[in-house]
């Protein structure tokens, strides 16, 4: 994630996105809906950058960890 700091969860990202810390939102499109949904709302809520990745792993690789993650974001 270009060496920004980076949140990696859903909950993780929900708190730093409620916190005003977030600068850019990911979230993971095979990810269970009921699971992301709160995090785009809150991105959505908050005008943040959504970008999404195809699967929970491919976001995982470019979160720099070795499992899936279904959200993350870049901290400011």
């Amino acid at each position: 994630m270009d060496g920004k700091k980076k949140v990696v969860g859903v909950k993780q990202t929900l708190k730093t996105i409620k916190n005003g810390m977030a600068n850019k939102v990911y979230v993971a499109k095979d990810a269970d809906s009921k699971v992301i949904s709160p995090v785009v709302e809150a991105a959505k809520e908050n005008e943040l950058e959504v970008i999404y990745f195809d699967s929970m792993d491919e976001l995982g690789n470019f979160c720099s960890i070795d499992v899936g993650a279904a959200t993350a974001c870049d901290v400011k």
